[in-house]
């Protein structure tokens, strides 16, 4: 206790209590605010911290594919997103030109909106890609978070943290008052980004390397909705003289709000001194990669980041986890960063709701790491192999070898002649701008996530061999560890998607009339373990019917067979028939599901 030599008595200096809470997020962009999200909406006390006042403040990520908007739809916040979103068909014509009042190089149909494939990706789901910057949907996440009763801190620093094998001790500072306390958590979830400290003091292992090259964000606005109306895309790559220069590869404009708020990606050697470019630099280059000298400019801002190639091999350690961004760094081709975050966190949420609930061993949350981290690895590897397949654009057009900017325009110049030259140039460029479909048109990468775990009870079969690229194709199947396969069901008053049936907080069991067996021995389960498990009956005459006869083609079990869904839509476990003990079968699948041991029934916290 400090003393004081004025005379007066010793006064106590005030102490901050501990806080407590089950769950304690790092934060708040889309891996933590939608981990908030996903626990508050299972009742899981959650507090969600960030160093920062408020969230993101500039639009970073924006394409949001199925697998996200089909999450957002279970959390009953589609509807909300789709409002602050571009639509699916306002971001298609991917266009390569020279600038954006220039001429054309090329274009491509991407996120599934060409006649060839938007087959393919609305077959797989009831949701389609569209585009919402992170500083668009980090809000909706977070209101919707505090809705549901996850605690939103901000302005609060994570500054360290110690473990036991009860909780964790996390120290945090409130940046406002400069005062530190401490948070008791149960577990805590390292969402802060691609450098994230909670990640270092844990040592996650990783394999890669940081900073490969730079890249430079410019905000503007300017209308130029007459170069845009006629090709809408979320994405103009320009190239030009001094556009492809490090980063990522070529001068970028990307669509923030049609068509008047814009975010340019300029390239630097990060081997260099950083540059610094002031607002007069910024206006020249927005209006030399708009190919607009005199365009009215705003610049809104401007920021540097580094292009990343590493992902974790394993992410976690005890009662601490780490996701999005702190586990998969790499450059925003594929758009694949916000999207993976989401799915880690969506993964993880109801795993730790579960053991809280004391409804799964502890077993179950060493999943997380086994399922999501091939995914990191896998992602990472697709978005810098695709950041480096614009080379291939680059040979096409002659540029590479160009030793001055006459020689460059010449060069692209060339692909009009009629020449063996030019013949040769335009016939190059046809396929490398079809090697671009593995950047935006990936489908295969986008919803392929396969998982194997303990927390899979396989059948016997085999993970299905593929017979489209597995990048570009996405092949739908029952078979465990796979993603619940979409089709249309309802009656003839509603239509709802077979996720619809699946929602978050229960296990499900899909079966059809003759396998209404299920039925009974799904309520017992769920007696008998405190687990919610729910059984659906499809066919004539039940609540929901298969409307197009869609289902009854991908079940791939018989009709009274049935189908183990978790909370996050992929497939447990599965019986292609009815069992003469359904009942045994079905506790012994879950019981293994949840690392739960064969013969425990203990009653959980239902």
């Amino acid at each position: 206790m400090p003393t004081f030599d004025d005379g007066q008595a010793e006064t106590a200096l005030p102490t901050t209590p501990t806080v407590e809470t089950d769950v304690l997020v790092v934060g708040s962009g889309p891996a933590g605010s939608s981990a908030a999200l996903f626990l508050a909406s299972l009742g899981i006390d959650t507090i969600m911290i960030t160093k920062y006042r408020w969230t993101a403040n500039t639009p970073r990520a924006h394409i949001t594919n199925q697998r996200a908007m089909e999450i957002f739809r279970d959390m009953g916040i589609e509807e909300q997103v789709l409002a602050d979103a571009a639509p699916h068909h306002l971001i298609g014509d991917t266009v390569f030109c020279t600038s954006i009042a220039g001429e054309e190089i090329g274009r491509i149909l991407t996120w599934g909106t060409s006649p060839e494939r938007e087959a393919d990706y609305q077959r797989e789901s009831p949701c389609l890609t569209v585009d919402i910057p992170q500083n668009y949907l980090e809000p909706i996440l977070v209101r919707n978070a505090s809705a549901r009763g996850a605690q939103a801190r901000f302005s609060t620093e994570y500054l360290s943290h110690t473990q036991d094998a009860d909780g964790v001790d996390v120290q945090v500072r409130d940046r406002l008052t400069g005062a530190e306390y401490t948070i008791r958590a149960k577990y805590l979830i390292g969402a802060d980004g691609a450098r994230s400290q909670v990640a270092a003091d844990i040592g996650l292992p990783y394999e890669g390397a940081m900073d490969i090259a730079g890249s430079m964000n410019i905000t503007f606005k300017a209308d130029i909705a007459a170069y845009c109306d006629h090709r809408p895309s979320v994405l103009y790559w320009v190239i030009q003289p001094g556009s492809n220069v490090g980063g990522i590869g070529a001068g970028l404009v990307r669509m923030v709000r049609p068509w008047n708020e814009w975010l340019i990606v300029w390239g630097y050697d990060i081997n260099e001194e950083p540059p610094t470019v002031d607002e007069a630099a910024a206006k020249q280059i927005v209006r030399n990669l708009l190919g607009m000298p005199d365009l009215d400019v705003e610049i809104t801002g401007t920021s540097l980041w580094g292009n990343n190639e590493m992902y974790a091999t394993h992410l976690q350690s005890g009662r601490v986890f780490c996701a999005g961004d702190a586990v998969h760094r790499h450059p925003p081709s594929n758009g694949l960063g916000s999207n993976t975050s989401i799915q880690d966190s969506y993964n993880l949420a109801w795993k730790i709701a579960a053991v809280l609930r004391g409804q799964a061993g502890p077993e179950l949350l060493e999943t997380y790491s086994v399922e999501r981290a091939p995914v990191a690895e896998r992602i990472v590897k697709r978005a810098n192999r695709s950041s480096r397949e614009f080379v291939d654009l680059f040979v096409a057009l002659g540029v590479t070898e160009a030793e001055t900017e006459e020689e460059m325009l010449a060069a692209i110049e060339e692909r009009k002649l009629n020449t063996p030259e030019g013949l040769a140039k335009r016939e190059a460029l046809v396929k490398a701008m079809e090697l671009k479909h593995y950047e935006f048109n990936a489908h295969g990468v986008e919803l392929g996530q396969f998982y194997e775990s303990s927390a899979v009870v396989g059948d016997g079969s085999a993970r299905p061999e593929p017979t489209r690229d597995p990048d570009l194709y996405y092949e739908a199947s029952t078979v465990p560890g796979s993603h619940l396969p979409h089709a249309w069901v309802g009656d003839n008053v509603r239509k709802v998607a077979m996720m619809d049936l699946a929602p978050y907080h229960r296990f499900t069991v899909i079966t059809g009339i003759a396998g209404e067996a299920w039925e009974d021995a799904a309520r017992t389960v769920s007696e008998e373990l405190g687990v919610p498990v729910e059984a659906v009956v499809i066919g004539p005459g039940r609540e929901v019917t298969d409307l197009y006869y869609d289902w009854s083609r991908r079940r791939e079990v018989e009709e009274s067979g049935a189908l183990l869904v978790r909370p996050d839509k992929h497939v447990a476990w599965r019986a292609r028939t009815l069992p003469e003990d359904p009942v045994g079968a079905l506790r012994s699948a879950l019981t293994a599901v949840l690392s739960r041991g064969s013969g425990e029934q203990d009653q959980g916290v239902a």
